[in-house]
């Protein structure tokens, strides 16, 4: 119970660092840059310079339809811990935007200005978001778009996502300039490679084998069942020291929910052995079906 409580303050706390940072990346560096680069908050950018409307009022407004819209689509899987990143998210754009007067720090006289506002801006967004996706949670957005599309159609949660992402700049450069749009595709790319670097620790794959050996598999298996939300294999094997029987439990998750088996493992059995490694590509229920793969490469043969 107490390691269950220490887990939850932990997971709070993820959320409210994680939001916080990414609030104040942009309400000073990305919004007053005119950086469209992608998402929500590029929503709101362009909507606030041409409209001078609350850049974190807009983000909630765009985000809360999306994310029932992800609720009614994947079920409860996306819980209120998604939920509380949305809205603490919103929040800090509001709050570091009027305490900033949505002028950020830098003068914004000459490129270079928009430059590192490019480069900082997508550093802590990035940072800040992956921060949130340890805890499990996440920041809604356009991200739940892109997950749909996934589902529903032969594209890949990356193609889907770059796509949604690029509809945001395509219209940043109509209202803001192609070189706008330009430093918002840095920004876009250096927050994706800075996400990758915190939920995984310069882990950078879809997502994580991890093989489990300890007496409490069947503990740690149903853990994975109920709260993660997957499934596992268990595998028989020998201990070349004892020769006894030692069961090892297989399970493949998404890189942001590493960190949360690495805790139920801790919590079922501190004596567990567990290691971990990259999975390229993950296939069949729970990832991406398998036939969506198979008809794609179908296509590209038959072109």
């Amino acid at each position: 119970m107490k390691m269950h409580m220490k887990r939850s303050v932990a997971e709070v706390l993820y959320i409210l660092l994680g939001t916080c940072l990414a609030g104040f990346s942009i309400a000073t560096f990305i919004l007053p840059a005119k950086i469209a680069s992608g998402g929500v908050n590029g929503v709101a950018t362009i909507i606030f310079h041409l409209m001078g409307w609350e850049p974190g009022l807009v983000m909630l407004a765009i985000s809360i339809p999306l994310f029932v819209l992800g609720l009614f689509v994947f079920g409860k899987l996306y819980g209120l811990k998604s939920l509380g990143g949305t809205i603490l998210l919103s929040f800090w754009v509001s709050l570091f935007g009027r305490l900033t007067s949505y002028g950020g720090f830098l003068p914004y006289t000459d490129r270079m200005d928009t430059l590192l506002s490019a480069v900082f801006g997508g550093v802590l967004l990035g940072s800040g978001i992956g921060i949130v996706m340890r805890s499990g949670a996440n920041t809604g957005g356009t991200d739940i778009i892109a997950q749909i599309v996934s589902r529903f159609t032969p594209l890949a949660m990356g193609t889907a996502l770059f796509l949604t992402d690029a509809v945001v700049i395509v219209a940043g450069a109509l209202v803001f300039g192609f070189e706008r749009a330009l430093f918002a595709v840095m920004t876009l790319y250096l927050s994706g490679q800075m996400v990758n670097y915190v939920v995984m620790s310069l882990g950078t794959k879809y997502a994580k084998t991890a093989y489990i050996v300890s007496e409490k598999h069947e503990a740690i298996g149903g853990r994975i069942i109920t709260e993660l939300h997957h499934g596992g294999t268990l595998i028989n094997g020998t201990g070349i020291f004892t020769g006894q029987s030692r069961p090892m439990l297989m399970a493949v998750v998404p890189n942001q929910k590493i960190n949360t088996l690495m805790q139920i493992v801790h919590e079922e059995d501190p004596k567990a052995f567990m290691f971990v490694h990259e999975t390229y590509q993950a296939l069949g229920e729970g990832f991406v079906p398998m036939q969506r793969i198979l008809s794609s490469q179908k296509k590209k043969r038959s072109k």
